[in-house]
């Protein structure tokens, strides 16, 4: 009994040992037969042959797979080997047309990418799927040798991905419009607010146009279709106002009451008699007045607050610091006293010049030691860098306000908002800041030593492109006063 036992243990041994001897085996021969169907299919893969020679490359799978089935089910060595070398036929075969394809073809891939990039799986699905089956048939053609059938479905292609992109790019940038304005024509709009929509319509068509002349540049696109969708909502509640009026719900006096209440509650906050004898406009400008210089002066106590900690707690450490080393020398001592005596007439002297203007001239604010004047007052003509005579007055006070530092820095900041080319408005940014630099050596006597000018482009902006308001504030010029502490 214990014979038949150990020989039944023996007899398990020895199978598992050829076992694993036969797996080791296989896993040789795979090595051996498959190492040059595999290059090749790698290869094939590298030059996107699933896409670009798609017969040839499938071809390629099913002979490796048969090769690989050969090869599992212990089939002749013969057959696995001509299997495998088939496959890597196949797969040669298929990087090659592939390459070619990528030449011949170039035109219609680069659409294809730009389609995709587009979404126009998604946004224009019916386009791209024509686009596609005749990218296929130029592919098949190209993959049989006929150049000539395979050029023409390619320009066919071509054209077709190109409309798929561009459909799917107005898609993007104006669909949410063209249902809001659909909506409006449902809701009758058109018949209680017709300026409004149609002003609606219009910049929907004029992005529409911008689109199609230059599908790459959506800057002005994007904001035409802002604009559009903001006054179709304007057109649906100015038609709910006026059916109110045409129903006798409101008479004229009482929508006008209406529309003060909330600028007389504005003003309340802030603290400015809502006087409306003259009808709304002139608060409107007080308000708008008000608020912007608190702003201004918010933007200003924020910065100085964060500056005089960090200046605070340098200064501290510093002393302590010569307390440790000098125990307390009064010379360090005189000469940070000095320093902090220097930063209050830095301050001074800012508040000086913040007072050298009204809030349509100029914003001053600071940045650490540094003085800003944006000069919202100075304003060019599109696409020029002339100073007008206009503005003359606008620079004297700049010319005093330098006064207050005789021995600072000057940089002369030109900027734009983000309408036109990169280069182009970097060149005119540029060109407006030489503009007042030369003005301020020839008019105002500076030393040009003291002077820098550096344009910006559209880089650096410091309001919302999307909005008229917001280009206007950054189409501008910054003078940035840089004092020397030391002797300021």
């Amino acid at each position: 009994m214990v014979v038949k036992v150990r020989l039944t243990q023996f007899a398990a041994a020895a199978v598992l040992t050829l076992a694993a001897f036969a797996v080791t085996a296989q896993d040789e021969l795979r090595d051996t037969f498959f190492k040059e169907a595999d290059a090749a299919r790698a290869a094939a893969e590298a030059a996107n042959a699933e896409l670009l020679a798609p017969r040839n490359y499938q071809r390629g799978v099913e002979e490796y797979q048969d090769a690989e089935e050969a090869l599992r089910r212990g089939r002749n060595i013969e057959t696995v080997r001509s299997n495998a070398g088939d496959a890597a036929n196949y797969f040669s075969t298929a990087a090659e047309k592939a390459s070619l394809a990528q030449t011949a073809l170039a035109q219609v891939l680069k659409s294809r990418q730009d389609a995709a990039n587009a979404k126009a799986p998604q946004l224009s699905p019916e386009v791209w799927q024509e686009a596609q089956r005749t990218f296929g048939d130029a592919i098949r053609l190209l993959e049989r040798g006929d150049l000539k059938g395979s050029k023409r479905r390619d320009v066919e292609a071509t054209s077709l991905y190109r409309d798929a992109e561009l459909m799917a790019i107005k898609a993007e940038y104006l669909s949410d419009t063209r249902r809001l304005l659909a909506d409006a024509d449902r809701a009758r709009v058109g018949r209680y607010a017709p300026v409004t929509l149609g002003k609606a319509k219009q910049l929907l068509s004029d992005a529409e146009r911008e689109l199609s002349e230059n599908r790459y540049d959506t800057d002005l696109p994007r904001s035409l279709a802002q604009q559009a969708n903001y006054e179709a909502k304007h057109a649906i509640y100015l038609s709910e106002i006026v059916r109110q009026i045409r129903d006798k719900k409101l008479t004229a006096e009482e929508l006008m009451l209406q529309w003060e209440q909330p600028l007389k509650a504005i003003a309340g906050v802030a603290d400015i008699v809502p006087n409306m004898e003259a009808g709304p406009d002139d608060l409107a400008a007080k308000l708008v007045a008000h608020f912007e210089d608190q702003g201004n002066r918010l933007q200003s106590l924020e910065q100085e607050k964060a500056e005089n900690e960090v200046r605070l707690a340098d200064m501290e450490e510093e002393m302590r610091a010569l307390d440790e080393r000098l125990g307390g020398a009064t010379a360090e001592r005189a000469a940070l006293v000095q320093r902090l005596e220097a930063q209050a007439r830095v301050k001074q002297q800012f508040e000086q010049i913040e007072e050298m203007f009204t809030p349509d001239e100029a914003r001053v604010f600071r940045e650490g030691n540094s003085i800003i004047m944006r000069l919202v007052g100075l304003t060019f003509d599109s696409g020029k860098a002339q100073i007008k005579q206009e503005d003359f007055d606008l620079l004297g006070k700049v010319e005093k306000a330098i006064d207050v530092f005789p021995r600072s820095e000057l940089i002369i900041e030109g900027h734009t908002d983000s309408y036109g080319g990169d280069a182009s408005n970097q060149r005119l940014s540029q060109e407006r800041a030489e503009a007042v630099q030369q003005y301020m050596i020839n008019a105002m006597r500076i030393p040009s030593y003291r002077l820098i000018a550096t344009g910006f482009g559209e880089t650096n902006p410091v309001a919302n492109n999307e909005t008229e308001s917001g280009r206007a504030r950054n189409r501008r010029i910054d003078i940035v006063i840089k004092p020397n502490i030391e002797s300021a």
